[in-house]
């Protein structure tokens, strides 16, 4: 007897794991810890509207976003131009942020580096933010780069979508 995916998700929010299914493999990984959503906090605190931007810069923290391929994933960050849907907020929100950070979290940096970059951007993801805490280094990936730009914590950068974010 299998189990409906619902079902497993519901489980792992009850016992403190995140689970992910990016392009049908299950990845799970142990609650963060202090630091890093303390990072999660201040990042998310950072973002803003650029003048005349058409985005409103709506920030949602450890959401389920649902993608087309049926994966799903919980950014640390996602970044949203408006509002889902009403009727959409009840589940795993099945929209492409524009814009995701994610927080390297100590023995889960596979995940974080290696899975995750290549499947934001395949599915359309504009800007992929990813920090880590351990030596305050910042990739940030486009669809357009050719490889992804280094920086150093802090840097304030300018996403594709119209928003400023303090990584």
């Amino acid at each position: 007897m299998s189990i409906p995916y619902e079902d497993v998700f519901r489980s792992a929010e009850n016992s403190n794991i995140r689970l992910e299914v990016i392009k049908g493999a299950t990845v799970w990984e142990a609650s963060p810890v202090y630091k890093h959503q303390v990072a999660v906090k201040r990042i998310a605190a950072s973002l803003k509207p650029l003048p005349d931007s058409n985005c409103a810069c709506i920030e949602t923290q450890d959401t389920y976003f649902k993608f087309l391929d049926g994966s799903q994933k919980r950014p640390d960050i996602a970044i949203l131009c408006s509002e889902p849907p009403l009727e959409a907020q009840d589940a795993p929100l099945e929209m492409v942020p524009v814009a995701v950070v994610e927080i390297i979290s100590k023995n889960y940096e596979y995940k974080d580096l290696v899975l995750a970059p290549p499947f934001y951007l395949e599915v359309g993801v504009l800007d992929i933010l990813i920090f880590n805490p351990a030596d305050n280094s910042v990739l940030h990936y486009r669809p357009d780069f050719e490889k992804p730009k280094q920086y150093l914590s802090p840097i304030t950068l300018n996403l594709e979508c119209g928003c400023e974010i303090t990584v």
